[in-house]
C-alpha cells in the first residue's frame, strides 16, 4: 500500500507533502582493550562474553543489558536476536577493521530483569571491566535513566536501541537508535489532528513509566495548541498490576473523543481497548511505538483495534533492498513467518551504529568511541537513514504511521523531521 510522506517541522508544526532508524547508546570509558581467546560458547550467553562467526586473533567486546526477564521478557528476546544478527553477520563478513587490522566483535550479556536497580548494577559491571568497550542497551525508557548517571561518570558510550525518553541524551555518552518522545508525541498529535480530522481526544497512560508519560504530555501539549480538546486526561499505575481499567473507561465512554491514544506496552492495550468498548467508546485507538509486535494482532480476536493508528520505527512495504534482506534473514534464522518488530530492527542497527563509530575512530578506545558516533552522517540502517547531527545523542530520522487493518499492520504514511 502506498502512503503519503509528510516533512515534519518541529518548530512550527506543519507537514508538507513530499514524495519520497537506527542509534546506538554508548557510552564510553577510558582504557579498553581487545580480548583474545573470547570465551563462552553460545553466542549471547547470560553472564558470560560471547562471539559469533569468523575466526580472529583478536575480538572487540561490548556489554548488552536487556531486559530478558521480568515484566516484559519480550523486549529483551527481540533485543538478543537483532545483536546476534548484526555481530555474526559483521563477523562473517571480516569483522571491524581499526588501523588496518580486522578484529571480531563479541559481547558480553547481562539480563537486568525489567528491574531498574539491576541495571544499574550491569552498567557498572561493564564500566569496571576494561574488556567492554561500550553498552548496548538498555531498552526500556525506566531501565536507561538507571544506568545514564553511570555511564556519565565513567565516560563510557552507552546506546540504547528503544528507549525514547527525550533527557537521557542530555548526558553526551548516551546515544539512541531511535526518534525521541517529543517527535513521537508531536507526530501523534498532528497526525490525529490534522489527518484524522479529530477535534476531540482522550489519553489513558502509565503514569509510573517515563515513557508513557513523556509521550502523553507532549501530546497533550501540541493537540491543545493545535486547537484540539482533550476531554480526558488519565492516568493508572502500571507498576502495581492494574489490571482494571473500567473507571477511566467509564469517563472517556461518557465524553466520546474522536481519538482514544494509549501510549502503553502492547501487552496492556487488549484490556484497555476491550474495556474502552465495554463501557460504550465507539471513537479510534491510536498508539506509539510499544505497540510494534505482531502479538498484539495474535491476541485481538474481537478486532477491536481496526482502523488503529501507531507510530513506529519502520515497516517492509517502504523497506530498503538491506531491510528487505534482514527480514527474509529473520525469518531464515529464527524459522518464523512473523516479520521481526521495531525492537529487532533497532538493535541490529545499534549494533552497526558502534561498528561505525569505532571505523569512524579508528579505534576501540571508549572515548574515541563516542568521537565516531557523533562524526556518524547518513547512516542507513534497516530502519532508515540517520544523521547525529543535534549535537547529542539523539539522531534526526524519520517515523512510519501504521493502521491495523484486517489483521495486519499496514503501512500509512512517513514522517520526515
Amino acid at each position: 500500500m502506498k502512503g503519503r510522506v509528510f516533512q515534519f517541522n518541529m518548530r512550527n508544526m506543519i507537514f508538507t507533502g513530499l514524495s519520497i532508524l537506527i542509534l546506538i547508546a554508548l557510552v564510553a570509558c577510558g582504557g579498553a582493550a581487545a580480548v583474545t581467546e573470547p570465551t563462552g560458547a553460545e553466542p549471547g550467553a547470560e553472564g558470560e562474553a560471547a562471539q559469533a562467526a569468523g575466526e580472529f586473533e583478536e575480538y572487540i567486546y561490548f556489554g548488552l543489558n536487556h531486559e530478558l526477564t521480568g515484566a516484559f521478557p519480550i523486549i529483551g528476546e527481540s533485543s538478543k536476536q537483532g545483536v546476534d544478527m548484526a555481530v555474526n553477520e559483521i563477523n562473517a563478513n571480516g569483522g571491524i577493521v581499526v588501523d588496518g587490522k580486522a578484529y571480531g566483535l563479541a559481547y558480553k550479556a547481562l539480563d537486568n530483569g525489567f528491574n531498574t536497580d539491576q541495571s544499574a548494577v550491569n552498567a557498572q559491571e561493564f564500566a569496571d571491566d576494561e574488556q567492554i568497550v561500550a553498552m548496548i542497551g538498555p531498552n526500556d525508557s525506566d531501565m536507561c535513566m538507571a544506568t545514564q548517571a553511570i555511564v556519565t561518570e565513567e565516560e563510557m558510550v552507552a546506546i540504547t536501541p528503544w528507549s525514547t525518553l527525550v533527557v537521557l541524551t542530555d548526558s553526551p555518552w548516551y546515544f539512541r537508535a531511535c526518534f525521541d518522545d517529543s517527535f513521537q508525541g508531536e507526530i501523534l498529535a498532528k497526525y490525529a489532528y490534522e489527518y484524522e480530522d479529530a477535534k476531540t481526544a482522550a489519553i489513558l497512560y502509565d503514569m509510573s513509566n517515563p515513557y508513557n508519560e513523556g509521550i502523553a504530555s507532549r501530546f497533550n501539549e501540541v493537540y491543545t495548541q493545535l486547537g484540539g480538546t482533550v476531554v480526558e486526561y488519565l492516568s493508572y499505575n502500571g507498576k502495581t498490576g492494574e489490571t482494571d481499567f473500567t473507571s477511566q473507561m467509564t469517563k472517556i465512554a461518557a465524553a466520546q473523543p474522536d481519538i482514544l491514544l494509549l501510549p502503553n506496552f502492547y501487552e496492556e492495550i487488549i484490556a484497555q481497548t476491550t474495556q474502552a468498548r465495554d463501557m460504550g467508546y465507539t471513537g479510534k485507538f491510536m498508539g506509539s511505538d510499544t505497540w510494534g509486535d505482531s502479538s498484539l494482532l495474535e491476541w485481538d480476536t474481537e478486532n477491536l483495534l481496526e482502523g488503529a493508528l501507531w507510530v513506529g520505527h519502520y515497516h517492509k512495504d517502504v523497506a530498503s533492498d538491506a531491510a528487505l534482506e534482514f527480514i527474509a534473514n529473520y525469518h531464515e534464522i529464527y524459522g518464523t513467518e512473523k516479520d521481526p518488530n521495531d525492537i529487532v530492527a533497532l538493535n541490529y542497527d545499534a549494533v552497526y551504529l558502534l561498528k561505525t563509530a569505532i571505523e569512524n575512530a579508528g579505534s576501540f578506545e571508549r572515548s574515541a568511541i563516542r568521537d565516531g558516533m557523533l562524526a556518524i552522517d547518513q547512516f542507513v540502517g534497516v530502519t532508515g537513514t540517520m544523521t547525529f547531527n543535534k549535537g547529542n545523542g539523539t539522531p534526526t530520522k524519520s517515523a512510519v504511521i501504521n493502521q491495523i487493518s484486517d489483521g495486519q499492520f499496514k503501512y500509512l504514511d512517513t514522517i520526515v523531521p
